[in-house]
């Protein structure tokens, strides 16, 4: 399963970001936490909608579950019409990325 993490950069030495819908970039990881794809978020600025239209482009992109610091509630439910798991998680996207995903990939 691919697993999108909101990042405040491009890279596994950048911070997870706090806000899920308005993210500045989502690194999208294979089940063994290997980086698959560097998406600028394109819903970061402007009106309403982000949560709805982040969870819509993830899951259009063929990932399963969402990793950020927070998520409101309008992207939590978009995600439940999606399927899509969440958690939430602070630090380097790296650290998680090497720990949780190999860990879930053995169970």
């Amino acid at each position: 399963m691919k697993t999108a993490i909101a990042s405040n950069g491009k890279d596994k030495n950048s911070d997870i970001s706090d806000q899920a819908g308005r993210a500045r970039y989502y690194l999208v990881f294979d089940a063994s936490g290997k980086i698959l794809e560097v998406i600028d978020n394109p819903f970061r600025t402007g009106g309403g909608g982000a949560g709805y239209g982040v969870a819509k482009m993830l899951a259009d992109k063929g990932v399963g579950a969402i990793v950020a610091g927070d998520f409101g509630p309008k992207m939590i439910d978009a995600m439940g019409q999606r399927n899509l798991q969440y958690s939430t998680a602070s630090g380097k996207v790296g650290d998680y990325a090497q720990g949780a995903l190999k860990k879930s990939a053995k169970q």
